[in-house]
């Protein structure tokens, strides 16, 4: 499409005349008329009648059907003026296990989001297992997961440890807040929820997987939903406690036995793309800032 003509046609049409839409794109009339006859010539039909003595322009029907399509085309090369302006731009798309998305990596996400240039994101909730599938398949340029693998062309490596501890409700007696062993926990009270192998080894030793009667979940939002009787307790990473500590309606209590820690791992493909390497650098440098003092 000829867009100089286009220029032209929308000025006439604002400009009600050839000779002030020359003068409101600083051009000559002959100018305006060469690039609408141009433009014409190439649509196959006459946009504007023109004649002698004729002071005030006035459209053919095909040249009122016309001015959408041209005002689209217009906006069309504005938008595609500021991308040029704007240089290369950059992206990264993030994945991230559910507790992760939620309860430790929304600062990082926070700040990525106001990154200047900005940096055109996109995020992937998912299980961890399902993430390292996700990343073998190069559907996303970063991950952060739970549980670490050896897998070849993708790297892996620790980026925070997060300690592991009780929880109950406020409602239980504060008083009774010392420090307790697992052996006096009654396993029909847990929420339980595995959020790792070394969890669940550590599980095992002191509660029966076959036996226990504790209510499982799949993901750590339930358990503060479903945590009601002052008795009931769960087992969650300390990022996740402190989250709910904050509403005022949980405590968390000490365990004289503490579980493993949890590591979480970021992970991604050793054939990094092109376009997403300065992404994936800024990323590296926020990680650095906000977890410097998280360390195993």
């Amino acid at each position: 499409m000829y867009v100089a003509g286009i220029d032209a046609f929308l000025a006439i049409v604002q400009a009600q005349s050839l000779r002030k839409a020359a003068e409101l794109l600083n051009l000559t009339q002959a100018t305006i008329s060469y690039r609408l006859k141009i433009l014409e010539q190439e649509m196959g039909s006459t946009l504007v009648e023109r004649g002698k003595g004729i002071q005030k322009i006035t459209l053919t029907p095909f040249g009122e059907n016309f001015i959408t399509i041209a005002e689209r085309w217009s906006k069309l090369k504005q938008d595609t003026e500021k991308l040029q302006a704007s240089g290369p731009q950059l992206s990264l798309s993030i994945g991230g296990s559910n507790s992760l998305n939620t309860y430790v990596l929304p600062p990082l996400y926070r700040t990525l989001t106001q990154h200047r240039p900005r940096i055109r994101l996109q995020f992937r909730t998912q299980h961890s297992v399902e993430l390292w599938g996700t990343m073998e398949r190069r559907e996303i340029d970063v991950a952060f997961v739970k549980m670490e693998r050896t897998v070849p062309n993708i790297d892996v490596e620790p980026f925070f440890v997060d300690e592991t501890v009780l929880i109950r409700p406020i409602t239980y007696q504060l008083g009774d807040l010392q420090p307790i062993h697992p052996t006096e926990l009654n396993c029909e009270d847990e929420i339980y929820w595995n959020w790792g192998p070394a969890f669940q080894m550590w599980h095992d030793r002191w509660w029966d997987p076959i036996r226990s009667a504790y209510i499982p979940v799949d993901i750590a939002g339930l358990i503060f939903l479903l945590m009601q009787d002052p008795r009931q307790w769960s087992v969650v990473p300390k990022s996740v406690a402190n989250t709910f500590v904050k509403t005022g309606q949980f405590v968390i209590q000490q365990l004289l036995d503490s579980p493993p820690k949890r590591v979480c791992y970021k992970i991604i493909h050793r054939n990094i793309k092109p376009s997403v390497r300065r992404s994936l650098a800024v990323l590296d440098q926020y990680m650095t800032d906000l977890f410097k003092n998280n360390s195993i």
